[in-house]
């Protein structure tokens, strides 16, 4: 007799599976060493914070308002100074040991400028020396001890297979190899090669470099960069040859990730101090990614936190918009276009749509000009105030947008009857960053149509300016002055 088992559709995914499924890709997610040194960072703050009040509920110190946030200070200091000194990177968490001088002398500056500070404020009575010293040297063993901890923290998660940088080497000479056996000799290294390229031909490259893959050349490398998680670009190259570095480095421009130049593969030795470290590896730092780091986590926050609240007060706004569009004119409210994101990928911005449904122009292959007939009565207004452009917020609380950056644009976007890429050297570097609702360059009136290469130049300008100037600030001074800048008109059909 079969059984009831035996006749069972084949076995469907549990709930439970289902769920560690979304966690191991959500701790992949977050996991990351950008994220993970944020993390480490905040945990050292917290625990440092908490011992040092602590030193002061258990000792005869007055509850003054001095003696509470003295510790808190020194601690945002230290950590600071810390931070600036590299001390929480993956590859220095993971070798406490080494990093020891650097920790230590952050921690003996946040204290001194402490002391110094409670000196000219007359705290002296609030914090005594006996106090000054006892919180030194306390925390310099709770440093030792949140270090150890972190130290085994970086191991574990490196074992499950996190915090590792991704890396590509350009040069496929024998100071690649030198490099790449550098880099896995060292136990503390947090990068892992992926490829290596070149633009020699064919007959001259080989197929692998220390049994890393040689997949092709600048071409190649660009194409790898954009469609993988790449995280660093080692060249591996003489300083000798300047010619070649300059061009090579004109042509990463436009790649959002750090560039380096190994010294190794150079004779000329400079004090240590003139170079960073992959580990033992000493480079040279030729340009770093934008917005990284603790920045680029200020900026996430900023852009949920501001898009949520415009959201909840401007929904009437939307309501009232959307009705407009959907009564003039048969067809969907929202307008779907395709435009380049960030790292040249194509994202999806949502528009209220502003054109009669069956003129519209969905790669703006065409631009909207004066008194153009393919736009509505109600789409001139909305276009001209940029009330259009609310719904991408929306992109922003999904991610592939931001509050500000530079202007997404689509893909057949032309100024004076060629594509933007071919009017301007270097276009694709303004898209090192998230694109951005309001920008620099439209607050200061390059906005609108691209009628003129001049046009699209400057805007590119200003949103390159942007991109090495950031600074959480300018974004808020920007989203202030986005209204006032709406009201120039003179370029927005």
């Amino acid at each position: 007799m079969t059984s009831v088992a035996d006749n069972r559709p084949e076995a469907q995914p549990s709930n439970s599976a289902a769920v560690v499924s979304l966690a191991r890709s959500l701790t992949s997610a977050l996991v990351t060493p950008k994220m993970f040194s944020v993390l480490a960072r905040g945990l050292e703050s917290v625990a440092l914070s908490a011992l040092g009040i602590c030193i002061v509920e258990l000792s005869t110190l007055p509850g003054s308002r001095a003696t509470l946030l003295a510790p808190l200070a020194s601690v945002l200091l230290a950590t600071s100074i810390m931070s600036t000194l590299g001390v929480y990177s993956t590859a220095a968490l993971s070798a406490p040991q080494r990093n020891s001088g650097r920790v230590m002398l952050a921690w003996t500056i946040a204290i001194a400028v402490l002391a110094a500070t409670t000196t000219i404020l007359k705290f002296d009575a609030d914090l005594s020396r006996q106090y000054l010293l006892t919180w030194f040297f306390l925390g310099l063993m709770g440093l030792v001890i949140t270090r150890g901890l972190l130290a085994l923290a970086t191991h574990v998660a490196r074992n499950a297979g996190y915090l590792t940088r991704n890396a590509i080497v350009y040069g496929s000479g024998g100071s690649s190899e030198d490099l790449i056996d550098q880099l896995r000799a060292d136990a503390n290294s947090d990068v892992r090669i992926c490829a290596v390229f070149d633009d020699r031909g064919d007959a001259r490259a080989p197929a692998s470099i220390a049994d890393v893959p040689c997949l092709g050349n600048i071409d190649a490398l660009k194409k790898f960069t954009r469609s993988g998680r790449v995280d660093m670009l080692i060249m591996s190259m003489p300083l000798s040859a300047e010619a070649r570095v300059n061009m090579l480095m004109e042509r990463f421009a436009e790649l959002p990730i750090d560039v380096r130049l190994a010294a190794t593969a150079s004779k000329l030795r400079f004090h240590k101090s003139a170079y960073t470290y992959i580990g033992s590896v000493p480079v040279i730092d030729l340009s770093q990614r934008p917005i990284s780091g603790w920045n680029a986590c200020l900026k996430w926050a900023f852009d949920k936190i501001v898009a949520t609240m415009a959201v909840v007060f401007l929904t009437p706004v939307m309501v009232v918009v959307a009705a407009l569009v959907k009564y003039e004119s048969k067809g969907p409210v929202i307008f779907r276009q395709k435009r380049y994101g960030f790292n040249n990928e194509l994202i999806e911005v949502f528009k209220f749509r502003s054109m009669y449904t069956d003129r519209a122009d969905a790669s703006a292959s065409r631009l909207v000009t004066k008194d153009d007939p393919r736009v509505t009565c109600v789409g001139r207004i909305i276009r001209k105030t940029s009330l259009d452009e609310l719904p991408q917020l929306f992109n922003v609380l999904g991610g592939t947008l931001s509050l500000v950056g530079p202007r997404p644009h689509a893909v057949q976007a032309k100024a004076a009857d060629r594509l933007y890429p071919d009017v301007v050297d270097g276009y694709f570097a303004r898209h090192k960053v998230k694109p951005g609702i309001t920008g620099w360059a439209q607050i200061n009136g390059w906005r609108g149509e691209t009628d003129t290469a001049e046009k699209i130049r400057k805007r590119v300008e200003f949103d390159l300016a942007y991109i090495e100037n950031w600074s959480l600030w300018s974004d808020v001074c920007i989203l202030v002055k986005t209204p006032v800048a709406l009201l120039k008109t003179e370029n927005a059909y």
